[in-house]
């Protein structure tokens, strides 16, 4: 058995939650706030047998697109008054990422 863990922008919760009820998989859904720009973001936890593994991915990977977002580098409270603030920076966002590890023993009660 394997366990998938997948980090997922918060905008793709509703897609990738679908397809993944869809296509069977069942799994746990943990709020979580991401580091670099500290949006929301879920984790999913997903149980799988070995041989479903490569199934699970590509339902992640077509449920969770990368896409452009203009940020700013540094918050309107980051610096002394009168800073130059830049122009906002073009950044990649969504996605998903993956870790798929062993699970050495698994039970349901």
């Amino acid at each position: 058995m394997k366990l998938v863990i997948a980090v997922v922008h918060d905008r793709d919760r509703s897609r990738i939650t679908e397809n993944l009820l869809r296509n069977g998989f069942k799994f746990t859904k943990i709020g979580s706030t991401g580091g670099f720009l500290r949006e929301g973001n879920i984790t999913l936890l997903v149980g799988v047998e070995e041989k479903d593994v490569d199934r699970v991915l590509n339902v992640i990977g077509e449920s969770c697109k990368t896409r452009e977002q203009f940020v700013n580098v540094l918050p309107p409270d980051a610096g002394p008054v009168g800073t130059f603030i830049p122009s906002p920076v073009k950044v990649l966002v969504g996605g998903a990422i993956t870790f798929v590890v062993d699970v050495e023993r698994f039970e349901r009660f």
